[in-house]
């Protein structure tokens, strides 16, 4: 009896981490003004994961609205990082604005769409980015199953690449002007915060 109660809290505890769609909405206005932040290290640092290996190329900080967010169970990407966040800051964190622009995820990719433009173009694909999750302990990947669509977040760490024995890449953006395929932040998230007011 005993082992099926534990057996049902871990069923739970996966359940909540895999299916937590919940959302909060603060009205609008922009909730963060400030850009991220990134700086390259002067030597990389390397970290083995089963048989991946995560080197960080830049020290990477963000505070944005979680504009969508996406759990992927397939793919060796889902390995390493099992979250994607659609991230947005300056006008992209105003829901005045964002209530006008059709925000989704697939694949790995973050996609919008809209009407008519509330503000360029450019602003748009500048101040969002999709954002592969990299949970560096038991702690962040509990916070991160937390988060909400929404939600204000402030992320500490490093951009990284990753190769696997048999030549497999996964290589982060390093860069916030990028669109398409390759634009994607990887991040080995170090410390995690939810800021929502």
């Amino acid at each position: 009896m005993k082992k099926l109660f534990f057996i049902l809290i871990a069923l739970g505890v996966f359940w909540k981490f895999y299916n937590y769609t919940g959302s909060v909405s603060l009205g609008p206005g922009v909730m963060v003004s400030e850009v991220p932040l990134q700086e390259s290290v002067s030597s990389t640092i390397t970290h083995k994961f089963d048989d991946y290996t995560i080197n960080e190329i830049a020290t990477f900080h963000i505070k944005a609205k979680v504009l969508a967010k996406k759990n992927y169970y397939l793919g060796r990407e889902s390995d390493l990082s099992p979250t994607d966040l659609a991230l947005g800051w300056g006008n992209m964190s105003d829901e005045s604005i964002l209530d006008k622009i059709e925000i989704s995820q697939s694949n790995r990719f973050y996609f919008w769409r809209v009407e008519s433009f509330p503000i360029p173009r450019k602003e748009i694909e500048t101040h969002s980015a999709n954002m592969h999750l990299i949970p560096a302990d038991e702690s962040v990947a509990r916070i991160i199953g937390e988060i909400r669509n929404g939600d204000i977040v402030e992320i500490s760490g490093s951009l990284v690449n990753v190769t696997a024995q048999d030549n497999w890449r996964w290589r982060s953006s390093q860069t916030r002007n990028d669109t398409g395929k390759g634009a994607c932040e990887l991040i080995l998230v170090k410390n995690l915060y939810i800021a929502t007011p």
